[in-house]
């Protein structure tokens, strides 16, 4: 009886070997981390041909996968509504801002209430992803800084946006030529700080 589950225990140790070998072993599953919507940020800037204008906007929700440190996955959710503006110091003018860019001529907040973006590949420092704004996806890349320490992942990245691929066309020499200095850039760039933790 000895002799024969020690020679099982041979055999099993030898499949368990094997397999190891041949690349079957189990992989460890990435890890799911929630993103810290309070320490995460992103930071817009708009320019147009007689200056420009900034200010924040908020992250609602979100996931990173990670695997060996490594980012794998993950998506988040911008509040679309939280938009604010930090360098029109008049209050009044503040507010008739953010009120147009919050409606139909751009984002249509109350219909759009929300954007999102779902990295679908990694590779290397660069990330790919679908974009959803305005109700419109589309796939961008773009160049990405991660790092990782006491069970956080901190990813960071300059994203340029043509917000006429969203169907964003207000102010935008594309659609209107002879618009002059009234003109609005089509590209506007996020800023993004996206923390991630247990």
């Amino acid at each position: 009886m000895k002799a024969i589950k020690f020679i099982a225990s041979l055999f099993v140790s030898a499949t368990v070997l094997s397999s190891a070998i041949a690349g079957n072993a189990p992989k460890k599953a990435a890890e799911g981390l929630a993103v810290d919507t309070k320490g995460s940020k992103i930071h817009w800037l708009a320019k147009k041909v007689t200056g420009q204008h900034e200010g924040f906007i908020s992250i609602s929700n979100g996931n990173l996968s990670v695997a060996k440190g490594k980012v794998t996955g993950g998506t988040f959710t911008i509040d679309m509504k939280s938009i604010v503006c930090t360098d029109i110091t008049d209050a009044g003018y503040n507010q008739k801002f953010i009120s147009h860019i919050t409606t139909g001529d751009f984002f249509e907040v109350e219909k759009f209430p929300t954007a999102t973006f779902k990295i679908t590949k990694v590779a290397g420092s660069n990330i790919t992803g679908d974009l959803t704004l305005h109700g419109i996806t589309k796939t961008i890349t773009f160049p990405a800084t991660i790092t990782s320490a006491a069970g956080k992942v901190t990813a960071t990245a300059k994203i340029p946006v043509d917000r006429t691929d969203f169907n964003i066309k207000y102010g935008s020499k594309k659609f209107f030529e002879s618009i002059g200095d009234k003109a609005i850039d089509d590209v506007f760039n996020l800023d993004v700080t996206l923390v991630a933790g247990k």
